[in-house]
């Protein structure tokens, strides 16, 4: 069953003639709701510590400076006041069209970290301070500049960050933001689409392995190599990505959850859940609760 509560679709202020649109605040509180929007959005605070971000099923409260990059058209996302008691919080916002880069314009070799870092924000990315730190500059003087050479330091921006890529996290998982297999190896992109296809049931590791005709022992190396995690802690991320997406998008309960989605009991989904999302089912659905809409 599916809830009449969803996150607004933000009509944003930037125009079709426009490379970009930038909002440059001084503010004491946060007060918008969770939202999506199809632009992309590169967001920075300052002097906001205590706050908390929302980015898809990725919940955590930031620190002094946090600078985010949403290129998901659908990855819902809000920052709200929780805990924050300053009277100085800067808030500057970028939002940009994809079709800013046109894509015989983006797959140019010149443009391979900008590509990559904008495929990986469609699940929301989240960069080091000393991203912060390099390009703080340029953010400062943009909102105060105007025409070609804005777009110049726009897209300087943009590469510095992209250089950052590597020591970036992502936020969402991929199950919550509805982001499809994008492996470079073909082997690891078969091994995918079958646990995307299979997460609710039981999957063993021989099955996995003979897919690909490897032995398990040689399989559970290489999925490792290629995709930076082992085979068991990707499975439950994709169970629990659908998890948290049955949790603010329908009315199952959480022990219909647990079982829909291949954990095998409910304590053991309670513990995982706690572990890797900081906070129980329950906690996880009312806060997405309070933050929506009737619509």
């Amino acid at each position: 069953m599916r809830h009449n509560l969803s996150a607004i679709r933000e009509i944003t202020p930037l125009s079709r003639e426009d490379c970009f649109y930038i909002a440059d605040r001084h503010k004491t509180e946060f007060t918008y709701p969770i939202h999506t929007h199809s632009e992309f959005e590169l967001n920075f605070i300052a002097h906001a510590s205590g706050v908390k971000r929302i980015v898809g099923d990725s919940i955590e409260t930031i620190g002094n400076y946090d600078l985010v990059l949403i290129t998901g058209e659908d990855l819902e996302h809000v920052w709200e006041q929780n805990e924050c008691r300053s009277q100085n919080i800067r808030e500057i916002t970028i939002q940009f069209s994809s079709e800013l880069f046109f894509a015989n314009f983006i797959r140019k070799n010149q443009f391979n970290t900008i590509r990559k870092m904008l495929e990986l924000a469609q699940n929301g990315l989240s960069f080091p301070m000393e991203a912060v730190m390099k390009i703080y500059r340029l953010l400062d003087k943009l909102s105060s500049k105007q025409g070609f050479s804005a777009v110049l330091d726009f897209l300087a921006i943009l590469y510095e960050l992209s250089l950052f890529c590597n020591e970036a996290r992502i936020l969402s998982s991929s199950a919550f933001a509805k982001i499809g297999v994008k492996s470079d190896s073909r082997r690891v992109r078969k091994v995918q689409e079958y646990i995307n296809e299979h997460y609710k049931k039981d999957i063993r590791l021989n099955e996995l392995s003979d897919l690909i005709s490897m032995t398990p022992v040689a399989f559970s190396r290489f999925f490792k190599l290629r995709t930076g995690e082992n085979l068991t802690d990707y499975i439950i991320d994709i169970r629990l990505g659908h998890a948290t997406r049955l949790l603010v998008d329908s009315s199952m309960s959480i022990s219909e959850i647990c079982y829909d989605c291949g954990f095998n009991n409910i304590s053991n989904f309670n513990r995982i859940f706690k572990k890797r999302k900081n906070c129980a089912p329950k906690d996880f659905r009312e806060n997405y609760r309070k933050k929506k809409v009737v619509v």
